[in-house]
């Protein structure tokens, strides 16, 4: 059935007129434009497609838009100063536009990607793990990534920059 959708997205108000069971993955780039969140396996295996629906990481693959209505949704391209203040542990990490969020950092310093696909969807679990563990151990962020697939071998780096974002992030950094 099709039917009006209103949810927020990446800090404002939208709507879109769709089937209810279309699946948020392809609203947010066929319909919306937002190409960020990539398309991996359709079965909610690999993480590629993650984002943040209500402060949880969720594959917005298999995620029917009747779902979504009257939610909070976060994709890669709100992650950065565009979101417009989300904040983490009562620190702004937002910073001035275009300026990216310290996990985003931590990705690109570390060089915790190869061909990138696979890098929103680790971003975004890594953002909504950090919110509900600011002070992780390497076990409890290799067991948060652990549904979150790199076919590139950037495991190591991936860990380090998580690491990092984490550390930045307690400090209040931004």
């Amino acid at each position: 059935m099709e039917r009006t959708i209103a949810f927020t997205l990446n800090g404002k108000p939208a709507r879109v007129t769709v089937d209810d069971d279309r699946t948020l993955l392809w609203v947010l780039r066929g319909d919306l434009g937002l190409t960020g969140t990539k398309f991996g396996c359709g079965a909610a295996l690999c993480g590629v497609c993650t984002v943040i629906v209500d402060g949880d990481a969720v594959p917005s693959c298999t995620m029917p838009m009747k779902d979504v209505a009257g939610k909070s949704v976060l994709t890669i391209e709100g992650l950065g100063a565009e979101h417009g203040g989300a904040k983490h542990g009562g620190a702004d990490h937002m910073g001035a536009e275009g300026q990216l969020h310290p996990i985003q950092e931590a990705f690109v310093k570390h060089g915790a990607f190869q061909c990138g696909y696979c890098t929103p969807g680790m971003i975004l679990t890594t953002y909504a793990f950090l919110r509900k563990t600011p002070r992780p151990t390497r076990e409890q962020i290799i067991d948060a990534l652990d549904g979150n697939l790199c076919r590139c071998g950037a495991h190591i780096r991936i860990l380090e920059a998580v690491e990092e974002a984490a550390a930045t992030m307690k400090e209040g950094a931004r």
